[in-house]
């Protein structure tokens, strides 16, 4: 039973954060945001009291159950080792046999000098490192690389299909947010984890893994663990032989030992056991435990076990409801300009709270409605999110990615805070500018600019506005409004770097005026 409600949980959660992966409309965030919020190393970046919290009582309930349940990464390696346990991989394919583990030593020295590691980066704020050990962020990068351009695909086939049959239920969405390093990055690390997986279960998890290391210990002292009742234990090994964490230890004549700095609760052991000698108990339960006890421990756990888990979807799942923005800004295709400072989303207070916060698990930029946010290629914030403007703006109304982020690297804001934050300011390109180019009148970010920081004046500066309000030249006569050129003057004190006016400029290959990124955010 215990397996069952197990294997039921950790589905659930593994769709669902999958599903805030692939999702681009935003409405499963509202649903299911919690899941993310949840995560361990993410909350403990954002000092996420609450949910680091659960996640240690959960541990010190029953065991490592969030290595089982809530992490998707552990979930995948079960994925991985099951595949591994078919007939067709199997040494003796007539076996009806589905195990192939077997005890093996823990790795102290290799899972706190992971440990150790992981803490030092994040302490020194090198991204690249530590993201790289990141169980959900890992999880993260596999998604958007490989499921998510299949799940835009098919999205887009249908869109094409409802358009044909005059209907909106489906619309074109554009996949930018996909370079090769980030394919590399997470290619490598999901066959790591196929091959570690499918040899040997949850070897990541228990020899690499900082977060499995963190809780692994913290299981020591939890109330309910799994016992085995040596009056009825035979020797077996069938337990051994179906732990995919490696960590019962059978031999004859001694009493079985079981690592639980390992043990994830998986329950195969359990299920394996042909004379009902383990079950999930206190730990300062007496041995040997009777037949009633027994019955009456097994309801115990699994109540204790039903309502922890309850507990922790209930303390997280209050997140709040955000607007959304679901438009796209339909443009021709032009080049990235090179900033001097790179971009960081609204919320991210500065690029280096970005840096020390952010594991790079690509939430944000997957939930991006606008093509603005994409992974960062260069070493020093691999990954991370930065801002780029030719496929769209970031809008006002839009708080997405602050909506989203599990590790506080860009924090919760409304959108009447959003409009009061500077992360950057636009800067005139005069030899890209159209009136100067093409001697043609424009104005397009003028009159798309949202916080009205970008006025036009007259590139002949002779005319003027007489005390009639109209537009007269040098010699008081009388001018065409529509015939002045005018350049752009923006007042840096008023632009808070949305992108509007580099997006929507019709200036071709380069935009005539581009916004240039502030190390530290500001309001205005």
């Amino acid at each position: 039973m215990l397996r069952k409600i197990r294997i039921l949980l950790a589905s659930i959660f593994f769709i669902g954060i999958t599903l805030l992966f692939l999702d681009f409309s935003g409405s499963v965030q509202p649903w299911l945001g919690w899941m993310a919020k949840l995560q361990f190393l993410p909350s403990v970046m954002a000092i996420n009291i609450i949910s680091v919290a659960v996640v240690l009582l959960l541990t010190l309930a029953v065991g490592r159950i969030y290595c089982s349940v809530i992490c998707p990464l552990g979930v995948m390696q079960d994925v991985f080792a099951w595949i591994g346990k078919l007939p067709l991989f199997r040494k003796n394919k007539k076996s009806k046999m589905a195990n192939k583990y077997s005890y093996s030593k823990p790795k102290t020295w290799l899972r706190l000098t992971a440990l150790g590691a992981m803490v030092a980066m994040i302490v020194a704020g090198f991204n690249a490192g530590f993201m790289l050990l990141a169980p959900y962020s890992a999880y993260g990068r596999i998604v958007s690389s490989a499921l998510q351009p299949i799940y835009i695909g098919v999205n887009n086939l249908l869109a094409t299909w409802a358009e044909q049959n005059d209907s909106y239920a489906f619309y074109q969405v554009e996949q930018h947010n996909n370079p090769a390093i980030l394919c590399i990055v997470a290619g490598v690390s999901a066959l790591v984890l196929l091959v570690l997986a499918f040899r040997n279960g949850r070897t990541y998890c228990n020899t690499i893994c900082p977060v499995g290391t963190v809780l692994g210990y913290v299981s020591k002292f939890s109330w309910y663990k799994i016992r085995v009742d040596e009056s009825k234990c035979i020797k077996c090994g069938l337990c051994a032989k179906n732990c995919k964490a490696a960590c019962i230890d059978v031999k004859k004549g001694e009493p079985v030992k079981i690592d639980y700095t390992r043990c994830v609760d998986c329950g195969n052991c359990e299920l394996a056991c042909a004379k009902s000698a383990i079950s999930l108990c206190r730990a300062n339960a007496p041995e040997p435990v009777s037949a009633e006890a027994e019955k009456t421990e097994g309801d115990m756990s699994r109540r204790s076990f039903i309502g922890v888990v309850g507990l922790a979807a209930a303390a997280s799942i209050n997140a709040q409801e955000k607007t959304t923005d679901g438009g796209f800004a339909a443009i021709e295709d032009k080049q990235i300009p090179t900033r001097k400072t790179p971009l960081t989303p609204p919320g991210s207070l500065s690029a280096k709270n970005l840096q020390n916060k952010c594991t790079s698990c690509q939430l944000c930029i997957s939930n991006c409605p606008n093509g603005v946010l994409r992974p960062n290629t260069s070493l020093g914030n691999l990954l991370q999110p930065v801002m780029e403007y030719e496929k769209g703006y970031c809008r006002p109304e839009c708080t997405r990615c602050s909506d989203v982020c599990p590790a506080g690297a860009i924090r919760p804001i409304t959108v009447e805070e959003k409009t009061a934050i500077q992360i950057g300011h636009a800067v005139w390109v005069k030899k890209n500018c159209i009136p100067l180019t093409d001697g043609k009148t424009c104005g397009n970010c003028a009159s798309k600019c949202p916080t009205g920081a970008i006025q036009m004046v007259p590139i002949d500066k002779s005319y003027k506005i007489n005390e009639e309000g109209k537009w007269v030249d040098a010699e008081g006569k009388p001018v065409n409004e529509r015939e002045i050129l005018r350049i752009p003057v923006v007042n840096t004190e008023v632009c808070i770097g949305c992108g509007a006016c580099e997006n929507l400029c019709p200036a071709r290959p380069f935009s005539a005026i581009y916004v240039e990124g502030h190390e530290v955010h500001r309001e205005v």
